[in-house]
């Protein structure tokens, strides 16, 4: 066949398929996007817990790889601390004294558990604000960060500690940051949407 019928053939096909969208994208119409926002709001999730999760290993793989138990380091007249600390319990050493079965349950088992809620939690509530979104994710990141510490290692690695004579902190690591930052923001929201409430509620009984 000759090349000039071969090329008439396509431009007839390229001009069906032209009016043929057109006909389906009347004015008006509105077009779906590639990508929904259920679908961009599951990828914040994970790519944020990626993120938090993985400073954290970053950061307790260095201290283990280049610190010993007795390094120290200052800084800010030694108000920032930075020295290995191997906590074979909670949160700041909470139950590091237990043993037994009810060491396991407060430990691992329990924090399993508030992981998979908060998980559960997050993906099945679409209308949660940013914030509140935000903040527990940033839980969960910690809670994770620090259980795997605990399953693989038998204890989780902190080496920060903070002392500026009436604010004194015991030693953390990154992991509690994120877990205390998510904290502040829901305590901070709370407050925050609980405030325009009450002046509400004061305005009506003035009124």
């Amino acid at each position: 066949m000759p090349a000039f019928f071969i090329k008439s053939a396509e431009s007839h096909q390229s001009l069906k398929s032209a009016v043929y969208i057109c006909i389906l994208l009347k004015p008006g119409t509105a077009v779906k996007p590639m990508i929904s926002n259920k679908t961009k709001r599951i990828i914040f999730i994970i790519v944020l817990l990626a993120f938090c999760i993985g400073l954290d290993q970053v950061t307790k793989i260095l201290i283990r790889n280049h610190m010993d138990y007795y390094d120290e380091y200052s800084h800010f007249h030694r108000h920032i601390t930075i020295h290995r600390v191997d906590n074979t319990g909670a949160f700041l050493g909470l139950g590091d004294s237990l043993s037994g079965p009810m060491r396991y349950i407060l430990l691992n088992i329990l924090p399993f558990i508030a992981v998979l809620f908060g998980m559960y939690y997050v993906f099945t509530r679409p209308d949660l604000n940013r914030m509140t979104l935000i903040a527990i994710v940033l839980i969960i990141a910690g809670g994770l960060a620090n259980l795997y510490d605990r399953v693989r290692f038998g204890s989780v690695t902190d080496f920060m500690h903070i002392d500026f004579g009436l604010f004194e902190t015991g030693v953390f690591n990154v992991a509690d940051m994120f877990i205390m930052a998510g904290t502040f923001m829901i305590v901070l929201h709370a407050w925050f949407k609980k405030k325009p409430e009450g002046e509400a509620e004061e305005k009506t009984l003035a009124e």
